[in-house]
């Protein structure tokens, strides 16, 4: 399914309103940036994830870059225990308590290999994505070769969304007090659009909202 199309997950926080990293709380069986990692391994992968073992040598045509930043050694040893099951690795920011969103993206763009013709920009703190909704942006990619897909909910745009190559340039030669949401408004025009549940629109920021959703 990946098609050249790889993952970057955003996860360079600080975490401010919950108090602790919320990329290492527990969801499920395993954290809530396990989870994320997870789903977009099963959703890029042509083999079935559930027949992996921990130790096998993955062969992949994609990557699942992280982000780091905030609590970057915690948020790092997480990334090496994913790195046993999944082609995950971390891209660390240096510019996340500063730079906001748009840096952690120029990071992870910066960092992807030559053979990847998109990438996902995925929220490390957004477990409740659904395989299927990442399955059918990279569809309507590969079937339109939009340079931009965007999941949307009742009209509202949600992550992740997919960027084409083409574009990484323009991205990564923005100032980073830009955000991504103006950079995306200066090319409404070439956005496809893919319908998707609301779990797009929800995030983790508080200790409510955890306690609200995590299962």
């Amino acid at each position: 399914m990946s098609e050249g199309i790889s993952a970057l997950i955003l996860a360079a926080g600080e975490s401010r309103r919950m108090g602790q990293p919320k990329q290492l709380l527990p969801w499920g069986k395993t954290t809530v940036l396990g989870q994320v990692a997870t789903m977009f391994a099963a959703s890029l992968s042509t083999d079935s994830e559930s027949d992996k073992e921990i130790g096998t040598d993955i062969k992949t045509d994609y990557e699942i870059l992280i982000a780091t930043g905030g609590a970057r050694e915690l948020v790092e040893a997480e990334v090496a225990r994913l790195a046993q099951l999944y082609p995950v690795r971390a891209v660390y920011n240096p510019k996340y308590a500063q730079g906001g969103m748009l840096s952690s993206i120029q990071a992870g763009l910066a960092a992807l290999g030559p053979g990847q013709r998109a990438a996902l920009i995925g929220l490390g703190d957004q477990p409740q994505v659904r395989e299927e909704t990442v399955r059918h942006i990279c569809a309507a990619f590969i079937q339109t070769e939009s340079a931009l897909v965007i999941p949307s909910y009742r009209e509202r745009r949600g992550h992740p969304w997919l960027v084409a190559r083409p574009l990484w340039p323009e991205i990564l030669a923005l100032p980073t007090s830009t955000t991504p949401r103006q950079f995306l408004n200066s090319h409404t025009g070439q956005i496809e659009y893919v319908p998707a549940d609301e779990s797009i629109l929800l995030d983790l920021d508080t200790p409510e909202d955890y306690n609200r959703q995590h299962p």
